[in-house]
């Protein structure tokens, strides 16, 4: 089988691997889609981050690069190992992509089995990658799906989750007025959750196309352009006076996280969705004389179950954020280099590893 495989910064190959061995308690999956994510990006850019070196394995893998990239995908199963009885050849499913130890208690009841000691992911860390052809997946970590949805949609589903535990982690319900910094793939995401819960979305975005995306896809009530409206005070306006309920910060830059502090209202909620490379220059004071609750947010954490059964409503429609889709052969050419130099131009691109449906 074909697979896109990282050897370091700047390096990646398209090589030919052999399928993967489907053993007790795993299950076989062919790969339908995977998406491009931004992690993806800062590893062809600046890693290795969560990909392993050459002379140093992940603890828990045990797997030095190269490593098949890719964990926002989707599939069909094609085989189950021994001790997997409530899995089915030829179902669709997604996956959960974690790389987490033996030891760490990942039942119904966890809410912190993502933050554990060198927690990673499949796609990453190793295991293989959404970027092959097949990938052999515990069972714990795949979560069918209806046939009903849409393979290439159901590829957004990670992501997703990565929206919805952010804003299962600010409290937001019904009738309450939130502000998404950044209108990217996981500000989008974010968006949609909101929406499906009965929140208004006011959504601050520079890029037209984003912003045009975020209206015409549901997902954002007000989309607002920072660089011709002052959005603190539009939110201001749009509430009587009184600011957003709660915030998300979805693109790591400094002007933004300013401006949503500006907007809460007292005692709002201010979540940190996005990976910050560097320290942020934070306004204490003012977190301190509005009473702001910082909250931050990484992934998600038994949260694929409650997104799957959102999309499944139909209460989120994944179709509006794809905007491309892919061979292997054009992964750093047509995927990485428009996301990274044309990042206005496109939300989601997703890969057919097979060519399958290109």
């Amino acid at each position: 089988m074909r697979a896109a495989r990282y050897y370091g910064r700047k390096d990646i190959r398209i090589d030919d691997l052999p399928e993967p061995e489907v053993g007790p308690g795993m299950v076989g999956i062919d790969v339908a889609w995977c998406g491009i994510c931004g992690t993806d990006l800062h590893e062809y850019l600046e890693g290795p981050i969560f990909c392993p070196t050459p002379d140093t394995p992940h603890p828990i893998s045990g797997e030095t690069s190269p490593v098949t990239l890719g964990h926002e995908f989707s599939g069909v199963v094609y085989a189950v190992g021994d001790g997997v009885d409530d899995v089915e050849v030829g179902q669709h499913v997604v996956v959960e992509p974690y790389i987490i130890g033996e030891d760490v208690d990942t039942g119904p009841d966890s809410r912190d089995y993502h933050l554990s000691e060198n927690m990673n992911f499949i796609g990453l860390a190793g295991g293989g990658g959404g970027l092959g052809e097949k990938i052999s997946v515990k069972r714990r970590w795949v979560h069918p799906i209806s046939n009903e949805i849409p393979l290439d949609e159901a590829a957004l589903i990670e992501p997703l989750s990565v929206g919805y535990h952010a804003v299962e982690r600010s409290g937001a319900k019904a009738g309450d007025v939130a502000l998404v910094g950044g209108a990217g793939p996981i500000g989008l995401l974010t968006a949609a959750v909101l929406k499906a819960l009965g929140v208004t979305v006011v959504m601050s975005e520079l890029s037209p196309l984003r912003r045009q995306k975020a209206v015409e896809a549901g997902v954002a009530d007000y989309a607002l352009d920072p660089r011709e409206t002052d959005v603190a005070e539009e939110v201001r306006k749009l509430t009587n006076g009184k600011g957003a309920d709660v915030a998300f910060e979805c693109t790591s830059v400094q002007v933004v996280l300013d401006t949503l502090m500006d907007a809460l209202r007292p005692t709002g909620v201010l979540v940190v969705v996005s990976i910050w490379g560097k320290r942020a220059d934070f306004d204490m004071h003012k977190l301190v004389m509005k009473e702001i609750d910082l909250r931050g947010t990484i992934a998600y954490v038994n949260s694929h179950p409650a997104t799957i059964a959102l999309v499944e409503s139909g209460k989120i429609d994944l179709k509006p954020f794809i905007t491309g889709k892919i061979g292997l052969e054009g992964l750093v050419e047509e995927g990485f280099d428009t996301l990274i130099n044309r990042t206005e131009t496109a939300v989601k691109i997703l890969v057919s590893p097979s060519g399958e449906g290109l």
